[in-house]
């Protein structure tokens, strides 16, 4: 667990290091990233999505409850390849909704089961040790196993966002060749910026199933 904390650390720093290497690399086409959005929406048919602006920096990400394109403010306004790949990635997500993407309509479903596991999980932790320990409401093997459970909720949900992240990203990518937004150059930095994006939803997959055998191998011991 420690080792993937590590590593975790070691991709997000990675992963900001490069966001902000191609924050200064303008792109040719001279669009921002509401604009490379919007047309990225229009060039698909996209008519009832809003591209809007939100606090924070790597907040980025498409709400299908709503249909909205939330934008950070450097990637919103920014005229930049980071700006681009962000933009392009997220209206991705929106594109995948318009077509019923299958991954993103499950892991949008499991959306309020996995907020609730995770809260479960850590009352469990707090509570169930001092019910274990003192009040006996609950034995050992009981209480891990209520962790297997709601691990396992949370690592299925890891794992279905892979292929949504990754198609994403691969949607973001052959727009942005075949708009002529970005040049051959330019492409391949935000394929790079990207790519480690998608590292950090690999991690913590990874992290995930680990955390989840290592429940399971409590339950035999």
């Amino acid at each position: 667990m420690i080792s993937f904390m590590i590593v975790g650390g070691i991709v997000s720093s990675r992963l900001k290091r490069k966001f902000k290497k191609y924050s200064k690399i303008a792109t040719h086409s001279g669009l921002s990233g509401k604009e490379i959005a919007e047309k990225m929406l229009s060039d698909n048919n996209i008519s009832d999505v809003k591209v809007i602006s939100v606090v924070g920096k790597l907040t980025d990400h498409y709400n299908p409850s709503d249909k909205t394109v939330n934008l950070s403010a450097d990637v919103y306004q920014g005229r930049h390849v980071s700006a681009a790949a962000v933009a392009a990635h997220e209206c991705g997500h929106a594109i995948q909704h318009s077509v019923s993407y299958q991954w993103l309509h499950m892991r949008s479903q499991m959306v309020p089961i996995v907020n609730y596991s995770s809260k479960m999980m850590n009352m469990i932790f707090l509570f169930g040790i001092f019910g274990v320990s003192f009040l006996k409401i609950m034995s050992f093997y009981q209480l891990i196993m209520l962790f297997v459970i709601l691990q396992a909720i949370v690592t299925a949900f890891t794992l279905i966002t892979l292929p949504v992240e990754f198609d994403a990203s691969r949607r973001a990518l052959v727009w942005l060749r075949s708009s002529g937004i970005t040049n051959d150059n330019e492409l391949t930095y935000a394929n790079d910026a990207l790519k480690w994006a998608a590292r950090t939803y690999l991690v913590a997959a990874l992290a995930s199933v680990t955390y989840l055998l290592y429940y399971i191998s409590m339950l035999r011991d």
